[in-house]
């Protein structure tokens, strides 16, 4: 599906993943509706990409378990053209044991919170998208793509990833069933699996300390960059035999138990 002329809404698009997702999806020339926290710096980011490229950024506030501010992200982008590219980058994790080494158990709402926002919120943006991509005329029998964000966590969850690799893991499960349910509109649906990628989530840490964390790879002994996930949600966008797949992108990864 050719990106130009679109529209298309990414969430955690003020950083990390999803900002570069949003640039490479502006530099072939989609405008783009930036999905985000009230607190991140969306509104800055979408000012500075709408002056970087050609195409055109907007912030829309809110959060992607709540219906209300995701109906208004997607009905923004499908004012600036069609929707047709819905890609999921928010999401979150904690560290914390089935039960910690005092006998205390995984409190129940940091569990809850955690696939909350990574699961719950993946599928009401996943679904909200979709029924406003049915809307659209077909291309070659195509109505829209939606890329989803797992992790190589959702294989093999380390110590204290419990709600995290939970939450992933039910991203996976998605991708088939969901893309079987909307095939009859021309709806493709593909998740991406990352490794250990450069990201904020990492924080301020020194140089010295993320190649330490990157010489875990087998090849290339690095992070991984947010550019080569944005690169492969294109690649994924552009190619209309992807459909039904969970890709990984982590150099070989296949992460410890911690």
């Amino acid at each position: 599906m050719d990106i130009k002329g679109t529209s298309a809404v990414v969430t955690g698009g003020a950083s990390g993943l999803g900002l570069a997702t949003a640039q490479r999806l502006l530099e072939h020339g989609a405008s783009v509706v930036l999905l985000d926290l009230p607190t991140s710096q969306g509104a800055q980011v979408a000012a500075e990409l709408s002056e970087q490229f050609s195409g055109t950024a907007h912030f829309a506030p809110g959060d992607v378990r709540d219906e209300a501010t995701v109906q208004a992200a997607i009905a923004r982008a499908a004012e600036l053209a069609p929707l047709r590219v819905a890609v999921n980058c928010a999401g979150t994790g904690n560290a914390i044991r089935t039960v910690d080494k005092t006998g205390k158990p995984f409190p129940q709402a940091d569990f809850e919170r955690i696939v909350g926002i990574n699961l719950f919120g993946t599928f009401n943006v996943l679904r909200l998208a979709a029924a406003e991509m049915t809307k659209n005329e077909t291309r070659d029998g195509m109505r829209g793509v939606i890329v989803n964000t797992a992790s190589v966590a959702a294989f093999e969850g380390q110590i204290g990833q419990a709600a995290y690799s939970a939450s992933k893991g039910g991203v996976v499960g998605l991708t088939v069933p969901v893309a079987r349910d909307l095939a009859v509109w021309g709806i493709r649906v593909v998740t991406v699996a990352p490794g250990l990628m450069h990201t904020p989530i990492l924080g301020e840490l020194s140089q010295e300390v993320l190649d330490a964390i990157g010489s875990g790879v087998p090849h290339p002994s690095r992070l991984g960059r947010p550019a080569e996930f944005a690169h492969l949600v294109g690649a994924i966008v552009e190619n209309d035999y992807l459909n039904g797949e969970v890709i990984r992108i982590d150099g070989a990864l296949r992460l410890p138990p911690k």
